[in-house]
Formats: structure tokens, sequence, C-alpha cells
């Protein structure tokens, strides 16, 4: 089954893709831990490119399109037209040099890469996508 939602690039629009992801998963019989631990990588990914690639532009757009297979799990893919985070290539700080500089940032994507099981980054001309897969049991 494939579920789409797009949206302006604007914050306030972060609820109601976390309300469609939660409401796709709850549709497929995903447990309240593992419904809410995708919602969180989505709402990250998204965020992300909200407020660092679009700058809150509400006249750019991102698109989730959300692929639930049986045999394969789920598939999201974010797209929008903005240059895109290779979060595929990310390094991962090491906890310790967080700590140690305090940093505010960068803690999502490292429980994105930790939540999901693949992340792709596909460009072409007209749009990127970022594609994330969860293998998990879905009804």
């Amino acid at each position: 089954m494939k579920y789409s939602y797009k949206v302006p690039c604007k914050k306030e629009k972060l609820r109601d893709i976390r309300s469609f992801v939660k409401e796709i998963l709850d549709k497929h019989g995903l447990s309240e831990i593992d419904s809410s631990t995708l919602v969180l990588a989505i709402d990250e990914v998204c965020a992300n490119l909200i407020i660092h690639a679009h700058q809150c532009n509400a006249k750019e757009s991102i698109e989730i399109v959300i692929h639930v297979d049986k045999g394969v799990g789920i598939i999201f893919d974010i797209i929008d037209k903005a240059e895109i985070f290779d979060i595929s290539n990310y390094e991962e700080p090491q906890l310790e040099d967080i700590i140690k500089k305090q940093r505010k940032g960068g803690l999502g994507l490292i429980l994105v890469k930790r939540i999901m099981d693949n992340i792709q980054i596909i460009q072409d001309p007209s749009k990127n996508i970022c594609r994330m897969t969860k293998k998990i049991e879905v009804a």
C-alpha cells in the first residue's frame, strides 16, 4: 500500500506530519513503541529539511510517501527540491565528544540512523528523495 502527504515548509506542519505517519502506522498494526520510534525518525528528518534546507519557506514543500509492504516492511520517502544533506554518509560523533563540547544539535540524526535499517539518498534533476527503510512485521 502507498500513502502520500505533501505539506508546505512551515514548522507548524510538523505536527500534521507526525499525525499522518502515526495514523498510517497504526492502520498496519505496529506496536506503540515501534510507531512512536518511527514517527520520531520521520519528524527529525522533516524538521531538518523544513528548518535548515528550506529555511521555513512556506512557498516550498516536502512530500512524505509511505510504502507498506508485508514482505519488506515500511519504506519512507521524503521528497523535496532543496540542497540535500546526505544522512547516509553522516559520521556519528562520539557521545563523549558531544557531551564535552556541550553540543545542542546532531543527536537527531544519530537516532535516525539507529532507528532505520537502511537510508539512501536518491537525486535526480527534479527532486531529491531520502529513502528510509524499516524491516518490520506489518499487517
